[in-house]
């Protein structure tokens, strides 16, 4: 191996040392010769940490947007899309985040400062960009709640609309839309009509917040050693429950047509850019990538950890959950949209046997099946009758088509909260099939939640000591303050904020962060280097293919989605969609300006860490670099020699030696590597090494 100057050198300090973590700089040889942290907790086990990695990547994004995604963008056609890009993009980036939380033992803030202190920033914005996910994550959490509290009843209260006191009339704006919407957006949000108008607080839903924060608290207030022993519970139990839903869903009719609509494939969308968009962003938002939570987990693991085999175990995983997810919601919403099209068959017959009682049935336009009896007419017989003669029979006669009621409420919060509580209420114990939906919801949401906040606190505590020595009051703190600002989602305009957050908080300056993260190990650190230490940790090293795909591959695609991102939020004004209540149906509004700002501030204080970071640490060094005293202490090193650490790996191997290439003797970099069973060589001090290693490696 190229042999790499230790970060315990003097002469590093002055380009990499300044800010750097006091626990990466007092590390103590481990039994392995790798430099650990005594203080330092550690997973129980190897399922301990495979579940906590499963548990934060697999999310509420699995159940209700993959699914959408592959319905809208050709089926199985998108599906092949997704594991392309996966492959490709994901996986190499998810490696590369365990590799680097791992070798380095380190929170995002610690990993990147390892590299240069001007890449700090890196770190401070994956911390913001998880504070904003978590405060409108957990509201999830706590509508979840909300309805998993309101299951204990039969019937459930969704179930049928409720009656006007006063008129002793079915009330109207139930009447208008569906037991399940009104439920939704009157009983457990009490929304209003627009994001203009804020409202007063939703009682209720403050307290389920409290609630949901407080289980936060509970599981995270001792680290991983208390989060870890909830994994166990909400990482497996989310999968329980969608085979049971599978199974069940299976032997309901409109099963098959479901799938059918899911899995049939529409090649032609590979021709649309908005849909390689997409797909590339649902792959670098289910890993999780960005976020430091990678990071942190795997900062636990012991250093001789096959990591590279978690990143392709993970991703599987996670993809395969993506299918079955998928599976359930669409046997499920296969039932229900078949359910609701032979209503409507029902419904017009009714109408026709009406019309026949007062016209001439003898007609060449009358339907040639039996109207009397609707059980025994299919939806494509009433279909085919009625793509011939529907001009004919006037408006009341309406289509039934079962494909616009697939595409009806599958996306986010509208088919977990609306069409799956509507099939619910048609099962036989309706009560226990919703109580063991909400429960999956919120372990899914719980176990991506734990990921979150550790992607937050970690980072805090590896690189300011007083934070360290505090755990619990930091993570009481945090929740806290999460709580506090979460208010801002449980006003009765909250859901519009929660969209707003969804949509915009996150996804710019998460791809920032990425590509600023294969910036710094591909082009600023070297990916040879960096495959170098990923080789010692694990004893073989990985294939040369990555190389290419950080360099080169990965890199383009992040900054291809990021123009793409930017490119749509600026031609297409952001837009949300509101209920209103007076026609008792949603509406795609445009946010006020005022909203339109808020966005903005959002990006920009999640982004500016990354130049603020750059910025700060080159004062900094400039600082220091016409400081009289350190110019005092140049001279006094010029006359006499320097010892520096290097690794007894390097040392004892000498079949492991390669050549320093001419970079490593122009600019030599600090290892990412912590390695620890020091030997010690002589090197030539030169007077030009300072002012190189103070510039080496600047983005």
């Amino acid at each position: 191996m190229t042999e790499k100057s230790s970060l315990d050198c003097p002469e590093d300090r002055s380009w990499l040392g300044e800010g750097q973590s006091e626990t990466q700089l007092t590390s103590v040889p481990g039994p392995d010769g790798v430099e650990t942290n005594d203080d330092r907790p550690a997973w129980d086990s190897k399922i301990q940490y495979v579940l906590a990695q499963v548990g934060f990547s697999v999310g509420l994004g699995n159940v209700w947007r993959f699914p959408y995604l592959c319905h809208q963008n050709g089926g199985g056609a998108f599906m092949l899309l997704y594991v392309f890009l996966l492959l490709i993009v994901g996986v190499p980036l998810f490696f590369m985040e365990l590799a680097a939380g791992q070798s380095i033992r380190q929170g995002s803030i610690g990993v990147w400062k390892h590299i240069s202190p001007k890449l700090a920033g890196i770190g401070y914005s994956s911390c913001m960009v998880c504070f904003y996910v978590a405060l409108y994550y957990n509201v999830i959490i706590a509508w979840s709640l909300f309805y998993m509290g309101n299951s204990f009843q039969y019937p459930l209260p969704w179930q049928q609309c409720p009656t006007d006191v006063t008129t002793n009339d079915t009330v109207k704006e139930c009447a208008s839309s569906s037991p399940t919407s009104f439920f939704w957006f009157r009983k457990a949000l009490n929304i209003t009509n627009s994001i203009e108008e804020s409202g007063e607080f939703n009682a209720i839903m403050t307290g389920c917040l409290l609630a949901a924060w407080s289980i936060v608290s509970l599981a995270m207030i001792k680290g991983i050693k208390s989060s870890a022993k909830v994994m166990y519970f909400s990482s497996v139990f989310p999968y329980v429950v969608l085979f049971i839903f599978l199974i069940r869903g299976l032997m309901l009719d409109g099963a098959i047509e479901g799938i059918t609509y899911m899995f049939y494939p529409k090649l032609a969308i590979w021709g649309n850019v908005q849909v390689w968009r997409q797909a590339a962003t649902q792959v670098f938002f289910a890993l999780g990538l960005g976020y430091g939570s990678v990071i942190a987990y795997s900062s636990y693991n012991p250093v001789h950890n096959n990591c590279h085999r978690d990143a392709l175990m993970v991703s599987g995983i996670n993809f395969m959950t993506s299918v079955l997810a998928s599976l359930v919601v669409f046997v499920v919403l296969g039932f229900r949209a078949k359910n609701i099209a032979l209503r409507c068959v029902a419904k017009n017959l009714g109408l026709l046997n009406l019309m026949a009682s007062s016209n001439d049935s003898s007609q060449h336009w009358w339907p040639w099946f039996n109207m009397t009896d609707p059980d025994s007419v299919s939806i494509p017989e009433y279909r085919e009758w009625y793509s011939h003669y529907s001009s004919m029979v006037g408006p009341k006669i309406t289509d039934c088509n079962l494909e616009e009621e697939m595409n009806k409420g599958v996306e986010g919060t509208g088919l977990a909260f609306i069409a799956f509580t509507e099939v619910m209420a048609l099962f036989p114990a309706s009560p226990f099939w919703s109580t063991l939906f909400f429960l999956m919801l919120l372990n899914l949401g719980l176990s991506t939640m734990f990921g979150t906040m550790q992607g937050i606190l970690t980072p805090l505590m590896d690189n300011f000591s007083l934070l360290g020595r505090h755990r619990t009051i930091l993570t009481v703190s945090s929740c806290a303050l999460g709580f506090v600002i979460g208010l801002l989602f449980t006003q009765r305009s909250g859901n519009y904020f929660v969209t707003m957050f969804d949509d915009y908080s996150a996804t710019l300056p998460l791809v920032i962060v990425v590509i600023f993260e294969t910036i710094s190990v591909a082009w600023v650190y070297g990916t040879d280097r960096f495959l170098d230490d990923i080789e010692v940790m694990l004893k073989w090293r990985p294939p040369v293919v990555y190389k290419y795909l950080w360099k080169y591959v990965c890199l383009l695609a992040m900054v291809g989605l990021l123009v793409a991102s930017f490119l749509r939020m600026v031609f297409k004004r952001p837009t949300y969609t509101a209920w209103n209540q007076s026609t008792a149906s949603e509406m795609t509004l445009e946010y006020p300006s005022w909203a339109l700002v808020m966005i903005v501030m959002l990006i920009l204080l999640a982004s500016l860490p990354v130049p603020i970071g750059y910025i700060h640490s080159m004062l900094k060094n400039r600082r220091v670099r016409h400081s009289p005293s350190v110019e005092a202490g140049i001279g006094q090193e010029l006359h006499r020699e320097l010892y520096t650490k290097c690794s007894s790996t390097d040392q004892l191997d000498s079949t492991s030696h390669r050549a320093p290439t001419e970079e490593d003797r122009i600019h030599p970099r600090p290892a990412f590597l912590l390695m620890a069973g020091e030997h010690y060589r002589l090197l030539p001090q030169q007077e030009e090494e300072e002012e190189e290693e103070e510039e080496d490696t600047g983005l």
